[in-house]
C-alpha cells in the first residue's frame, strides 16, 4: 500500500492555512477488491499486535491516538478495526460526552489529563480536549456553564488561548515520553446524510440516530471553519493532525493502521535484555526447576 499512496498525503502542515472544502472525503480505493481489503487490514493488525508487545515490555513511551469527527464519519468502526488485535491489557479507550457538573468545576483539560495512558500504554480518544474548541465554539451557550471569569469571546482570543493551552500540554507530554496521533475523519455532508438514513432504516441502528443529530447538521459549515482554525492551529512536528477521507471506511482504516505503524516503527522498541545479574538470576531458577523434574 505504500508504494500506491503515502500517508504524509494527509499530514496537516505545521501552522499553514488548511481548506476542508478543497481536501477530499473519497478517493481511490487503496484496494482492488474486498479480499485484499481484508489480508492488508490483517497483516497491518498483525503488525501492530507485534510491536505493542515490544511497546508494552520496552515501557519508554505512552501512545495517544485522538480521533474527531462529525458524528456518522466512522470513529467507533476505526477504533474497532485497526485496535481488534491490541491486548485489551495495553490499550485503553475512552470516549468524552456532555461534561458532568463535576468535569464542569475543573479546567477544560482535567477531564482528559485523568486518563492519560501510562508509559508502555495505548491511549485512544475517541473524541478529546478537542471539543472544546470545536462544539463549544459552535455553541457557546457551553462556554456560559463553565462559569470562566473575564472571557472575551467576540475577538477570538479564548480559542486563542486554548489552542496555546493544547499545544503546551502537548509539548509537555511529548518531552515526557508521550507520542500522540490525531485523526479528523474527513466525511461529506452527502455522506453523512446517507449513513443517517441506514441508521433510521436499519431498526439495529436505531439506538445510534436521535433528533439532536439533525439539529447539529444545520451547523455543518460552522464546524467546518472550527476544524479548519483547530487543526491549523494545533498540527505540530510533536503532536500532527492527518485529515483522512472518511467516505469510505475501508479506505480509512487502512490509512489510520498504517499511518499508527509507522509512528511505532520509528520509535526502535525493544525487549529488554537480561543484564550480567538478572541472567544469573534467571539460570538458578532454572536450575531450580530442572531438578524439581528430577
Amino acid at each position: 500500500m505504500n508504494s500506491v499512496i503515502s500517508p504524509q498525503k494527509y499530514l496537516v502542515q505545521q501552522g499553514g492555512p488548511i481548506d476542508l472544502s478543497a481536501s477530499p472525503t473519497l478517493e481511490s480505493p487503496l484496494y482492488s477488491s474486498k479480499k485484499e481489503y481484508t489480508a492488508v487490514l490483517d497483516r497491518q493488525v498483525r503488525m501492530l499486535s507485534e510491536i505493542q508487545q515490544r511497546h508494552y515490555a520496552d515501557n519508554r513511551y505512552a501512545v495517544l491516538l485522538i480521533f474527531q469527527a462529525m458524528d456518522a464519519a466512522g470513529k467507533d468502526s476505526v477504533i474497532r478495526h485497526v485496535m481488534s488485535g491490541i491486548n485489551p491489557q495495553g490499550c485503553q479507550v475512552y470516549s468524552f460526552k456532555h461534561p458532568s457538573p463535576h468535569e464542569l468545576d475543573h479546567d477544560f483539560l482535567w477531564r482528559t489529563n485523568c486518563v492519560l495512558p501510562e508509559r508502555g500504554r495505548i491511549g485512544i480518544f475517541n473524541r478529546s480536549y478537542y471539543e472544546e474548541v470545536l462544539i463549544v465554539r459552535v455553541h457557546p451557550e457551553i462556554f456560559v456553564r463553565q462559569g470562566i471569569p473575564e472571557v472575551r469571546m467576540k475577538n477570538g482570543d479564548v480559542w486563542k488561548q486554548r489552542y496555546r493551552s493544547i499545544n503546551e500540554l502537548e509539548r509537555h507530554l511529548y518531552r515526557n515520553g508521550t507520542r500522540i496521533l490525531k485523526f479528523f475523519l474527513h466525511l461529506s455532508k452527502e455522506e453523512q446524510r446517507k449513513r443517517f438514513l441506514e441508521r433510521i432504516d436499519k431498526p439495529e441502528k436505531n439506538w445510534k440516530f436521535s433528533m439532536a443529530d439533525i439539529g447539529e447538521r444545520q451547523y455543518w459549515l460552522e464546524y467546518m471553519k472550527a476544524y479548519e482554525a483547530c487543526l491549523s492551529a494545533t498540527s505540530t512536528s510533536f503532536a500532527p493532525w492527518y485529515v483522512i477521507p472518511a467516505d469510505d471506511r475501508k479506505n480509512a482504516r487502512l490509512l489510520v493502521s498504517r499511518i499508527i505503524l509507522d509512528m511505532f516503527q520509528g520509535l526502535d522498541l525493544k525487549f529488554p535484555e537480561a543484564d550480567a545479574r538478572r541472567s544469573e538470576e534467571l539460570r538458578e531458577c532454572r536450575n531450580m526447576l530442572m531438578r524439581e523434574e528430577s
